[in-house]
């Protein structure tokens, strides 16, 4: 019998109680998962974001930590759906398994004792803040004691080295490396940063760790500690009820590896790669601060005598998801900054269209076409990275011919019902992770590709891009090694051929990237059979479009004339209206042109929704009393796509409450560059007024005031020559006080 049915057996006999019944779970406590590092208790009390909020926000969206931390997913991770319904599956298979993931999303919840019950419901709303300020700059970099990590830097020796010293000396053990969440959390309420010269108001550290990217490989290299690498290779289960025997992240089954590919890439270098187009004001990028807190020109707080700095590090850690952000608004509407997130939607989107290039070569074969198609991995980290369920990324090639007709595709992706075609031809770029031949029978399950991460101990397939610098020696010792699929060493792109029919006049290929693939988001549904996060998560998938791919980057070659190469007119005279607390109803002009119009994209803020054919669309499953804003384009046969037609908006109506009164007021677009049109349901007839404030509390200008029937109503404010920056607007009746924020940026 096997190591692994011997650990295995005595335990899934225990919990099947006759054949054929399904794994209820392997037999794990909170030992299982320990890992070295802080403790709960041993870091003092996390101080809230809104305290740092005070200096370091409300005076330059464009730089300020504040507002661009908020719009990210640093600020999210802890309430993020696809978070708890992944970590409420983890728990089911592996009991206080979530453990593990609460460390990472919520810090501060971990730290002061409120990761147990491990599902995360004794979380309170400061630890919802995710990733948060206090606890990045309270970090310590794991060293031995009696180790000086930067010895050549006469700053930190004299002056961070005895208070790290300090703190070390109370942990035991002290991590051995960055990662699966091993932080080092001071206790001391001094707060660390990468500036010798910061003018703080408060007491700080300065701390080389900042500028490390180590730091960032705390949370993002995580490994699973309740599997162990035998000497075959080979990932087999610890004994239950106690720690790991060796804390050494390559020794554990490996989840994800962002930093580690980083660490064996050509930008873990002096010198790093030539990539302006992450650096900011650094041409040259080597860490992975350097990408995703990319260097700005500004001031890092609203004091006087802040200094100006070039090498300002933007806080809005961007990485590719574009989607949640909007899950997490529609689940924490009173949490969360709109206008942030929004931002921050967009920035993501940006990072995703430079992450990768494309080349497409189309040359005869024989009666046919052969089209190739090169992408190049532009980051340093595999394409993609991170957490391996439900994000990919795919090749999408269309070809037509002269009359402007599709004929061949690969890659085909339905918008209604988000599910990618399996064509023979299809490229996905991946990692599949799974239960081996030897553990799957032990568990109930079959063997291969599985969504049950914390059971999986095999990588059944990982095809994804390796970054410059790439070996296979130096990636298989990092535990992330090409798998049924090959890179030479020193590769960095893929090429991928597709036959298309001799009849062809034009190729396009487009790489598209999905954060949450309807397969997972099903899964966790389906399996989740503890609490509501698998349906809830679902159901806002289903209602903010499928999470719709983004277009990363896009090829195309001609090969002979078509008929008329022109995109269709944008459609005209867009109108949106709101019919119940969960539809909003759409229509518009019909396009005109030589072509004619085969049917219209639907965008619902910012993302594709739906397609029709008509010039009308129900928009259906909504939220109640939330604001949604909408664009529609046309196109024809041969995937011409119009301009966008004007943006149209509408809010849902508000459920009645038995408690009285509901009335919402919001803002669209927000940010806003000329103008805004705030929205507003009134339950009942009554004096309204409407006032724009400064952040000074002067009055800039008074939009509404008088009596107003029941109903939806809308008011624009053209905000004319007035400055950029944050400005509050009031809306009062007599039993209701509210205020939105909105942002002009010129």
């Amino acid at each position: 019998m096997s190591k692994i049915k011997k650990l295995i057996l005595p335990y899934s006999l225990f919990f099947m109680a006759m054949a054929g019944i399904v794994w209820a779970g392997v037999p794990s406590n909170l030992a299982d998962f320990f890992l070295p590092g802080s403790q709960p208790g041993q870091s003092g009390q996390l101080e809230t974001p809104d305290k740092c909020d005070n200096c370091h926000g409300g005076y330059n969206l464009a730089v300020e930590p504040a507002f661009n931390w908020r719009g990210s997913m640093m600020a999210q991770a802890a309430r993020d759906p696809l978070f708890f319904a992944c970590m409420a599956i983890a728990n089911q298979d592996a009991p206080e398994s979530g453990d593990l993931c609460i460390r990472c999303h919520s810090p501060a919840g971990w730290l002061e004792g409120r990761s147990v019950p491990t599902d995360g419901s004794a979380l309170n709303n400061n630890d919802r803040q995710g990733v948060q300020c206090d606890f990045c700059h309270k970090l310590v970099k794991p060293t031995p004691l009696g180790v000086n990590p930067y010895p050549g830097d006469g700053a930190y020796t004299s002056g961070t080295y005895p208070q790290d010293q300090t703190y070390l000396a109370t942990l035991n053990p002290i991590p051995s490396h960055s990662a699966n969440g091993n932080y080092i959390c001071d206790a001391n309420n001094a707060k660390r940063g990468p500036f010798t010269n910061a003018e703080a108001r408060h007491q700080f550290f300065y701390s080389p760790f900042h500028k490390d990217a180590a730091l960032c490989g705390t949370c993002h290299d995580v490994s699973n500690p309740a599997f162990m690498k035998d000497g075959s290779g080979a990932y087999v289960p610890n004994s239950f009820g106690q720690p790991s025997p060796s804390f050494d992240p390559y020794t554990m089954f490996p989840i994800e590896r962002t930093y580690s590919e980083w660490k064996m890439s050509a930008y873990n270098s002096p010198t790093g790669v030539y990539a302006p187009q992450f650096g900011g004001n650094k041409p040259y990028v080597s860490t992975c601060q350097d990408c995703h807190m990319k260097d700005v020109t500004g001031v890092g707080c609203n004091k006087a005598g802040a200094p100006v700095r070039n090498d300002l590090p933007l806080h809005d850690m961007t990485g590719g998801n574009s989607f949640i952000p909007l899950l997490v608004r529609d689940l924490f509407p009173a949490e969360v900054d709109t206008a942030a997130l929004l931002a921050g939607i967009q920035r993501a989107i940006g990072m995703l269209q430079k992450a990768a290039s494309m080349t497409l070569n189309v040359t005869a074969q024989g009666s046919d076409y052969l089209a190739q198609v090169r992408v190049t991995n532009e980051t340093a980290h595999k394409l993609p990275s991170g957490y391996p369920e439900g994000r990919r990324i795919w090749i999408n090639v269309k070809a037509y011919d002269t009359t402007g007709v599709l004929i061949y595709e690969s890659g085909t992706y339905d918008p209604a019902t988000a599910v990618l075609t399996h064509d023979a031809a299809l490229k996905v770029y991946e990692i599949e992770p799974g239960l081996s031949a030897d553990l799957a029978p032990a568990l109930g399950y079959p063997a291969g590709p599985s969504f049950h991460f914390v059971l999986n101990n095999q990588i059944y397939k990982d095809n994804r891009i390796p970054p410059r610098g790439f070996s296979n020696a130096n990636f298989t010792a990092i535990g992330s090694p090409p798998v049924a699929y090959t890179y030479a060493d020193g590769q960095y792109w893929d090429e991928t051929d597709y036959l298309v029919p001799g009849a062809t006049a034009r190729v396009v290929a487009t790489l598209y990237y999905q954060t949450l693939s309807k397969e997972f988001v099903e899964f966790l549904r389906d399996e989740n059979r503890t609490n509501q996060w698998g349906q809830t998560l679902y159901d806002l998938w289903a209602a903010r479009g499928k999470s719709a791919p983004v277009a990363m980057t896009s090829q195309t070659v001609d090969l002979r004339p078509i008929a008329d190469t022109q995109a269709p007119t944008a459609p005209s005279n867009l109108t949106a209206r709101a019919v119940s607390p969960s539809q909003i109803d759409l229509g518009w002009t019909a396009s005109t042109d030589n072509l004619g119009v085969a049917g219209y994209y639907i965008f619902r803020d910012g993302l594709q929704v739906a397609s029709t054919t008509g010039t009308s669309y129900s928009d259906k499953g909504l939220l109640s009393a939330t604001s949604y804003s909408y664009f529609v384009k046309a196109y024809d046969a041969a995937s011409n796509v119009s301009t966008a037609s004007n943006t149209a908006s509408a809010t849902t109506y508000p459920r009645k409450s038995k408690g009285g009164e509901v009335i919402t007021f919001t803002a669209t677009p927000n940010p806003f560059n000329a103008a805004t049109q705030f929205a507003y349901y009134l339950t009942e007839a009554g004096p309204v007024e409407i006032s724009v404030f400064n952040l000074l509390g002067q009055r800039v200008t008074v939009l509404v005031k008088g009596e107003q029937g029941a109903g939806e109503h809308k008011v624009t404010w053209a905000a004319g020559d007035r400055p950029s920056g944050v400005y509050l607007v009031l809306f009062t009746t007599p039993t209701t006080r509210l205020i939105e924020k909105v942002v002009l940026l010129k």
